[in-house]
Parts: C-alpha cells; sequence; structure tokens
C-alpha cells in the first residue's frame, strides 16, 4: 500500500505552560519534530503578557478572536479578529493580552518555534 501523501492531525500536542495561555501545536517539533515550520492554535486569557523576546524565526500571528497587543522593538501594535502579521526573526517583541476577553490565534514560525530559538528575558 503506498505511503499517504498527507497528514491529519487530530491530536495537537499540548505545550504546558503556567500563565493560563493554551498552545495546541499541530505541526511542529513537539508534535511530528518538523524543525522547518510550526503551527499552533492559541488561546491567551485576558490579561495574559510574556517577556521581551528576539526569536531566531519568523513569526506569522493570524488573529481569530479578541485582540492582542504586540510590542515591535518601540512600536505598540494590536490586531483584531481577521487581522495578521508577519514579524521577521531577531526582531525584538513583546507579546500580550491587556484586554478583557480571550485572545484566540494562530501562529506560525519558520523555522519552528523552540524554546532554545526564542531568546526570552528575563
Amino acid at each position: 500500500m503506498p505511503q499517504k501523501k498527507y497528514t491529519i492531525q487530530n491530536k495537537p500536542f499540548i505545550v504546558p505552560t503556567n500563565d493560563g495561555k493554551i498552545i495546541s501545536e499541530h505541526f511542529g517539533i513537539a508534535t511530528d519534530r518538523n524543525s522547518k515550520i510550526s503551527i499552533a492554535h492559541m488561546k491567551a486569557p485576558a490579561g495574559w503578557s510574556e517577556p521581551f523576546q528576539t526569536p531566531e524565526f519568523d513569526e506569522y500571528t493570524f488573529i481569530i478572536k479578541g485582540k492582542k497587543q504586540f510590542i515591535i522593538e518601540n512600536e505598540t501594535v494590536v490586531l483584531k479578529a481577521g487581522e495578521s502579521i508577519k514579524i521577521k526573526k531577531n526582531t525584538r517583541v513583546q507579546y500580550s493580552n491587556p484586554f478583557k476577553e480571550t485572545c484566540e490565534y494562530i501562529a506560525i514560525c519558520t523555522p519552528a518555534f523552540s524554546m532554545n530559538l526564542v531568546n526570552r528575558e528575563d
């Protein structure tokens, strides 16, 4: 029987977090060992934020529901449902949801998201 030329992902890897954010990686290092791209479905609760970081990957974000704030270098950008952004690798950025409702979005990273490549500040 020939090998299928597609993969359906119905059991994404749920990344453990301690900040209330739900990360479901559909494809990437944790799920299928793919280091070239990662695709994750995210839910960031109201009031959530991450430290500044300077990732060694391009990150694309598409907002499904709610709003998400980005501080890119020294500029604040807010995206709402239906909008998307590409942030180039080696750009200092901080992600947050200072708003009153959960933000649901898709994040795609090339190469794949890795804690070794994200370079978070403490």
